[in-house]
C-alpha cells in the first residue's frame, strides 16, 4: 500500500502510528514545504506532487487548516481518496466549487472526526432511541498552553486567526458528533468572542444553541479552563444521563453506572483507520464525508 501524506505533524504521526498497527506494507511519500526537513524511517520525503511517479492508494491531507483548500484541490487531480484531517476547510469561501469538483470526478473522502469513535459517543449512538432526550448540554473546556509541552502556544496555529485557529473550529468535534447523534438542527445562533488573557488572536470561546423541534442542544468550548473537561449532559422526561468523554463513564442522576470504558484516544485513531481501510475495500462512502462536513462547517461559523 502506497500513501500520499500532505502535512507531516503530530496528527499525521497518530494517522500513520494507526496505519501501521493495522498493516506492515505501508510506503509514505511527504510531500515537505522545506528542502530541509528531516528524513523518516519509511517516509519518502517529496516537494512536488509531480515526483509520485507510482499509484497510490489514498491521501492523508493533515497540513495547517488555512492550507487545506489548495491541498484537497490537487489531490482531487490525483483520483484518490481523501482522508481529510478535522475542520476539512477554514472557510465555506470556495466550497462549494470544491465539492462539485469531488463530486464530478467520484473522489471517495472521509473527514477525520476521531471522536465518533470514541466509545460513550457509540454508547449514547447505539441508546438514543431509548433516551429521547428534551435538553442537551455539550462542554468542551482546557487550557490551551497546555496542549503541546515544550512549544510556545502563541505560535502554533490555534492562536493565529489567519491559520484557522480558534476553539471553534479546533472543537469542531463537539458540533460533529452533535449533528451525528441528533441530525442536523433547524436553526442555530452562535457567540463566539476572545475572552481570556491568553495571548492570542483566534476566538477562545464559542456558545452555540442548536434548535430541534423536539429537544434544544448547547455547545460551550472554550480554550482556557486549566481543568480540562469534556462532557454530555442528558436531560429527558424520565431522567438525567451524565457523559463524560475524559473518564469514558456514563450514568444517571441516581448515580448508576450505565457504562464504562478502559480504552485510550489513541485506539479511536486506529479504529478511524480501520473503518477507512474498509471503505477502500468495499467502495461504500463514508459516514463523514467532505460535504457532511461542510454542513458542520456551516454551523461552526455562523
Amino acid at each position: 500500500m502506497k500513501v500520499l501524506i500532505i502535512g507531516l505533524g503530530s496528527i499525521a504521526r497518530k494517522h500513520i502510528d494507526a496505519l501501521n498497527h493495522l498493516r506492515q506494507d505501508i510506503t509514505y511519500f511527504a510531500l515537505r514545504s522545506q528542502s530541509n526537513a528531516k528524513s523518516e524511517p519509511n517516509v519518502q520525503n517529496i516537494y512536488s506532487l509531480s515526483e509520485v511517479d507510482t499509484d497510490l492508494d489514498f491521501c492523508i491531507i493533515s497540513n495547517p487548516t488555512h492550507l487545506h483548500f489548495n491541498a484537497i484541490n490537487e489531490a482531487i487531480d490525483l483520483n484518490i481518496p481523501l482522508f481529510i484531517e478535522k475542520p476539512s476547510l477554514m472557510s465555506l469561501d470556495g466550497s462549494d466549487q470544491l465539492l462539485q469538483k469531488i463530486k464530478d470526478q467520484e473522489i471517495l473522502t472521509h473527514v477525520a472526526f476521531n471522536l465518533r469513535f470514541h466509545p460513550v459517543i457509540n454508547y449514547l449512538k447505539n441508546q438514543l432511541d431509548s433516551l429521547t432526550p428534551l435538553e442537551v448540554t455539550i462542554y468542551g473546556g482546557s487550557y490551551l498552553p497546555d496542549w503541546r509541552p515544550n512549544v510556545d502556544y502563541r505560535k502554533v496555529y490555534s492562536s493565529i486567526k489567519k491559520m484557522g485557529g480558534g476553539v471553534h473550529l479546533d472543537l469542531i468535534h463537539e458540533i460533529d458528533y452533535a449533528t451525528w447523534l441528533f441530525g442536523f438542527p433547524e436553526i442555530t445562533t452562535s457567540v463566539k468572542k476572545k475572552l481570556s488573557q491568553l495571548e492570542i488572536n483566534s476566538i477562545d470561546y464559542a456558545h452555540y444553541h442548536m434548535h430541534y423541534p423536539d429537544k434544544m442542544v448547547s455547545i460551550s468550548l472554550n480554550y482556557f479552563r486549566r481543568q480540562p473537561k469534556r462532557t454530555i449532559e442528558l436531560v429527558t422526561n424520565s431522567e438525567i444521563i451524565y457523559a463524560d468523554l475524559f473518564a469514558q463513564k456514563i450514568w444517571n442522576e441516581k448515580g448508576e453506572l450505565l457504562f464504562e470504558s478502559n480504552s485510550t484516544i489513541l485506539d479511536t485513531y486506529q479504529k478511524q483507520m480501520e473503518y477507512f481501510l474498509s471503505l477502500l475495500a468495499t467502495g461504500k462512502p463514508s459516514f463523514s464525508t467532505f460535504e457532511n462536513s461542510l454542513e458542520n462547517l456551516k454551523i461552526c461559523l455562523n
